[in-house]
């Protein structure tokens, strides 16, 4: 959503937006919603829009309004791996993400719980990871932009496999569970609603939407995004911040 979607002030032109879903509706094209941020958080962009399919926590959980379609959460070992990591490493500054709240300690300095609030629309402040009674879907991670590869490197080798790492942007890690990324969710979702990837388009700007670019039929890059993001699509669209998205969806309604 964010650097994809959403312009860099987190809106979008509602107006047009609306008026292509229409389109789209009439000509049995789902607008589906895939991102690493929380499906309330996602649902909050799009008020009215309860048949919207949202693809949240980087492919973890799928639901609309009104149906929960598929949800994979971390098993207790895996779990056991990541808290302690993440214990012995105080200055990763982090968020449990769950199905029903993000979790973050009490003690967390509070920029970075205002900066999670902005991504996270149901949060709870927990005195310590014990108490969570949740199924955990991901780990949100804060870090320096410029240590943010090192540190991937680094929680590669020190999860030994109970989660991977993946950046939705300089300065953001997700941890999530083996083979839950969008891509996963787009083929989930392909199964129930009869649609193969061939017949599907994907816009993304991080390196968490890799995946994603490669598996659908036409894998578009926004402008903003890394080279290395450019590489791996299809076509480049315009900006975030120049509706790149909602202009290469009506080229492809109107061509």
């Amino acid at each position: 959503m964010d650097g994809t979607f959403l312009d860099d002030q987190m809106s979008y032109n509602e107006q047009r937006f609306m008026r292509l879903y229409h389109e789209m509706k009439s000509r049995d094209i789902h607008f589906v919603v895939a991102s690493g941020n929380q499906y309330f958080q996602l649902r909050s962009f799009f008020k009215g829009y309860e048949d919207i399919i949202y693809i949240a926590e980087n492919g973890a959980y799928i639901a609309d309004g009104a149906k929960e379609y598929f949800i994979s959460s971390f098993e207790r070992e895996a779990l056991a791996v990541i808290f302690d990591y993440v214990a012995r490493h105080p200055e990763l500054k982090n968020a449990v993400c769950g199905k029903k709240n993000a979790y973050i300690l009490r003690t967390a300095d509070a920029a970075f719980i205002s900066m999670m609030k902005k991504y996270y629309h149901k949060i709870q402040l927990v005195d310590c990871y014990d108490t969570i009674d949740d199924r955990i879907l991901k780990f949100a991670i804060s870090c320096p932009d410029e240590k943010t590869m090192k540190i991937i490197d680094e929680l590669k080798n020190g999860l030994n496999g109970a989660a991977v790492p993946v950046s939705s942007g300089l300065g953001s890690i997700d941890l999530i569970k083996s083979g839950m990324h969008k891509a996963n969710g787009l083929r989930k979702l392909g199964e129930v609603l009869g649609i193969s990837s061939a017949d599907m388009i994907a816009f993304g700007d991080g390196g968490n939407d890799v995946e994603m670019l490669k598996f659908v039929g036409c894998g578009v890059a926004m402008k903003n995004a890394l080279g290395s993001i450019k590489a791996q699509a299809d076509a480049v669209t315009d900006s975030n911040n120049d509706e790149g998205v909602l202009n290469y969806i009506e080229k492809c309604l109107n061509p």
